[in-house]
């Protein structure tokens, strides 16, 4: 009785260590299946080329543009977040079939280059409506950029690799309009238009930092912060920091920089700042 029951333990860890490797050899086999696939759409990108080399489908089997497309993702974006976008969940918005949409957008890749180029497009201003003094120009295309980040805060982060499309050669061509009266060579050029795309970069992030949302969480969240800093202060280890706290301390400063017109003064307070410093450099060459 105890040689069978020992045979069938054999047996047993035997047939376990089989499925182990069944499902190990399944695995890998997915991994290879998968990266097989990657380098399939990647040798069909190549060959390919960009999608806006590609002329658009047929008008007989057109049932969507890319730009209807864009708006889909974009839409599903806003509402879920980057991540909810896939090919499936945008075909689900525009209510058509997931490989319906592979007709027109062949990869994921190719869907995260038109919801770029979609928000380069937001960026461009009407020609009827661009200043002609860089000073304004340039403070309208910021003005332009804080307001898409507004609306698309996701479009913070890269959202796939950078791939320039037609709106994206629109806006880079307005930006160096926006700076043409200062006769400046291509790099300063780009120099200066970045330095202003950075500045709004870096405010919209600041922006974004969050908060709690409920408002007896908020309070404790708020009283813990300006709590710890009071005590730090009280050490006199900071004494510039201690110089400059008002008589309301901490959360009177807090309560200001938080309101809307307190931040839309920030925005163009710092934006003038920064003009003003190109404009004094420029008359220094």
């Amino acid at each position: 009785m105890e040689e069978a029951r020992r045979k069938l333990d054999e047996a047993e860890r035997r047939v376990a260590g089989r499925m182990d490797d069944a499902e190990r050899k399944v695995a890998r086999g997915f991994e290879r299946a998968e990266r097989e696939l990657e380098r399939a759409e990647l040798e069909l990108e190549r060959r390919a080329g960009p999608i806006w080399a590609r002329p658009e489908p047929g008008a007989r089997r057109a049932r969507f543009t890319r730009e209807q497309i864009a708006a889909a993702a974009l839409a599903v974006a806003d509402k879920e977040g980057i991540d909810a976008v896939s090919m499936r969940r945008v075909a689900n918005e525009l209510d058509a079939g997931t490989m319906t949409l592979y007709h027109y957008v062949r990869t994921k890749d190719e869907l995260l280059t038109l919801m770029d180029d979609a928000i380069m497009g937001e960026l461009v201003i009407p020609d009827d409506e661009m200043p002609s003094n860089w000073r304004e120009a340039l403070s309208a295309l910021a003005r332009r950029t804080r307001d898409i980040f507004e609306r698309h805060p996701w479009s913070l982060y890269p959202i796939g690799e950078a791939r320039i499309g037609p709106n994206g050669m629109r806006h880079v061509e307005q930006s160096m309009a926006a700076v043409a009266e200062l006769k400046l060579d291509l790099a300063a050029s780009f120099e200066i238009s970045g330095l202003v795309d950075e500045y709004v970069f870096g405010y919209a992030m600041r922006r974004r930092q969050p908060t709690p949302e409920d408002p007896e969480a908020h309070e404790r969240w708020l009283e813990q912060i300006t709590g710890y800093i009071e005590d730090e202060l009280a050490t006199g280890d900071y004494p510039q920091l201690a110089a400059l706290m008002p008589e309301g301390g901490l959360v009177a400063v807090w309560e200001q920089l938080q309101g809307a017109e307190a931040a839309e003064e920030r925005f163009e307070r710092g934006l003038t700042r920064l003009l003003d410093g190109i404009e004094q450099d420029l008359k220094r060459r």
